[in-house]
């Protein structure tokens, strides 16, 4: 089993219901489809119960979306299905699959994911390989260090087994991942006045 799953498994169900009342989703969506072509092929790493997937389908040419939660997929699924969207392909595996090759992707969709990753620089830089010449990032990210109170909140809930341990860092550490990993910043903004998530959309400078 994935580390975690029980944890998404277990509010699968009521994800969306939570997440409902999140504006940073719709701004998020908006901002990413100025940056999609029509015959994008993505990734969205982290996809969820598709929240953000199934709404820019029809602006992409293909999109793999995948997630480490068997019941956010399950969901996923069915949502598409309903709206009859047929170039999504889901599947519950990781960004580390050997089914994905270097250079297969123009835009990499990884939003509220890089807080829950105990080695992120490693991610970025598999997002490096996987990612076309100029290839694109588009993130949203808590950067609990900047919300003083939210941070502790989220740690004792963590510590209590409530939620999956968090990493916490500020943005311009979240930004310098990137940079590493030669990716070129073309936007870092909060998604919210005062709101601790930043959007971070880069460029593979490779």
């Amino acid at each position: 089993m994935y580390k975690d799953e029980k944890f998404w498994d277990r509010i699968a169900s009521k994800f969306d219901r939570i997440e409902k009342s999140d504006i940073a989703y719709p701004i998020f969506i908006e901002k990413a489809k100025a940056y999609l072509k029509a015959d994008d092929t993505i990734l969205d790493f982290g996809c969820g119960t598709g929240l953000i997937c199934n709404e820019i389908s029809d602006n992409v040419g293909f999109i793999h979306a995948i997630d480490i939660s068997t019941k956010m997929i399950e969901i996923a699924k069915n949502k598409a299905s309903e709206r009859e969207i047929r170039n999504i392909e889901f599947r519950r595996t990781t960004i580390f699959d050997e089914k994905f090759k270097e250079g297969s992707f123009d835009a990499i969709i990884a939003f509220n994911v890089f807080h829950l990753l105990e080695e992120p620089q490693k991610y970025v830089e598999r997002m490096n390989q996987l990612l076309k010449p100029d290839g694109l990032i588009l993130s949203a990210t808590p950067c609990m260090i900047e919300a003083t109170g939210l941070k502790y909140v989220l740690k004792f809930f963590s510590l209590f087994g409530l939620t999956p341990k968090l990493n916490p860092f500020t943005s311009a550490e979240m930004e310098q991942f990137f940079l590493s990993a030669s990716f070129k910043t073309l936007e870092l903004s909060r998604i919210k006045p005062n709101s601790p998530q930043y959007l971070y959309f880069g460029k593979n400078a490779n």
